[in-house]
């Protein structure tokens, strides 16, 4: 999957869900640019010092994505992103896919398992 920054509508919709900029003290590195930040760790799958420095600090990025992982702001973005698909259709609840392997435990075979019948000692 290709990552790619925020757009400006999308930057728009979620910039609200965010928690407001704290009153007293220093005021937090750039939200925009953190949350692409994370999202490019997410999307690329490259590890938190990888990402690139025009996100900010690798540190800071990780710490807003911990932080507002504790506390619900990752859920809350998801469930406005899901009632805004739903009301212009584009969710369609009505069709589920399940998918998942499931084996028996009686019938998996280790590898431990598989050199024992042969008499070779693990």
């Amino acid at each position: 999957m290709e990552f790619k920054e925020l757009t400006d509508e999308q930057w728009l919709f979620i910039k609200p869900l965010l928690p407001p900029q704290p009153v007293v003290g220093r005021k937090r590195a750039d939200d925009r640019k953190t949350i692409n930040g994370i999202l490019y760790v997410l999307v690329t799958g490259c590890r938190w010092r990888e990402m690139p420095q025009c996100y900010g600090a690798y540190q800071t990025v990780w710490r807003r994505h911990k932080v507002w992982s504790e506390e619900g702001v990752w859920g809350k973005i998801l469930a406005a992103l899901q009632s805004k698909a739903y009301a212009l259709g584009k969710l369609d609840m009505n069709t589920v896919t399940v998918d998942s392997t499931l084996i028996d435990s009686k019938k998996a075979v280790t590898h431990r398992d598989t050199m024992a019948t042969r008499g070779v000692k693990a």
